[in-house]
């Protein structure tokens, strides 16, 4: 980070740094949770991540209100301004993975643990923790001033998808064998489906790490897993 003459102008930037830091961290530990609440059908800690989720609300808004104040005071220019504005989307991508990760703990309230040895969830919980990784290193990346490591992960993007619409068959297929899995299995869809939309606020936030850094976009389109017809979209579930 470059210094400035007006040293309180360090300090609101750092302030603003290191409260996107701490919404990575509860963002992460959310998700190491609500996935053990899955795989072991703990209620009590599934609903501990729909409360923690406030944690990231409150600050989200209190990065919002701080960004507005150093512009209005700061007037910044060039990297300084993109450093204030990108700090704002990384927030908003990061309390909408907390609402992602929440709605999983939301289903694993109402879900059957009679059919929890289903063997899609050991593909949850992979997707789950290559998502984790993703989450971790881009927060990484922006604590680093790194774009590579946030290109790193922009250009991975398609794993995920790939293991997204993988389990998406699968479960299918134990809907049609068995109709009794049919409410457990649809969880599991969304579940898998919010896994993967928070995958995507990852790359987010990549594209804007890298963008703070360089001052450029990364180019051409996110490299996806399944080009297949029937791969479902971000809007399909």
């Amino acid at each position: 980070m470059t210094q400035h003459i007006v040293r309180t102008f360090d300090e609101e930037l750092g302030l603003l740094s290191s409260k996107i830091n701490q919404m990575g961290g509860i963002a992460e530990a959310m998700m190491v949770d609500a996935l053990d609440a899955l795989s072991k059908h703990d209620v009590s800690k599934a609903r501990g991540v729909i409360e923690r989720d406030a944690q990231l609300d409150a600050l989200q808004h209190d990065i919002e209100e701080l960004a507005v104040l150093v512009i209005a005071r700061r007037q910044p220019m060039a990297n300084d301004l993109r450093q204030i504005m990108g700090t704002i989307r990384i927030a908003s991508d990061l309390e909408r993975i907390g609402d992602l990760v929440k709605n999983i703990g939301k289903r694993v309230t109402v879900m059957e643990e009679r059919f929890l040895s289903m063997r899609s969830l050991s593909g949850i919980q992979h997707m789950a923790h290559l998502v984790l990784g993703q989450v971790k290193t881009v927060v990484d990346s922006f604590a680093q001033n790194n774009a590579e490591l946030a290109r790193h992960v922009w250009l991975h993007d398609g794993e995920v998808d790939t293991l997204n619409n993988s389990l998406f068959r699968e479960l299918l297929t134990y809907m049609m064998e068995d109709p009794r899995s049919i409410t457990f299995a649809t969880h599991l869809l969304f579940i898998a489906k919010n896994i993967e939309r928070a995958g995507d606020h990852a790359t987010n936030i990549a594209e804007t790490v890298y963008f703070i850094e360089t001052g450029q976009q990364l180019s051409g389109p996110r490299p996806k897993g399944d080009t297949a017809p029937y791969s479902l979209s971000a809007k399909d579930v």
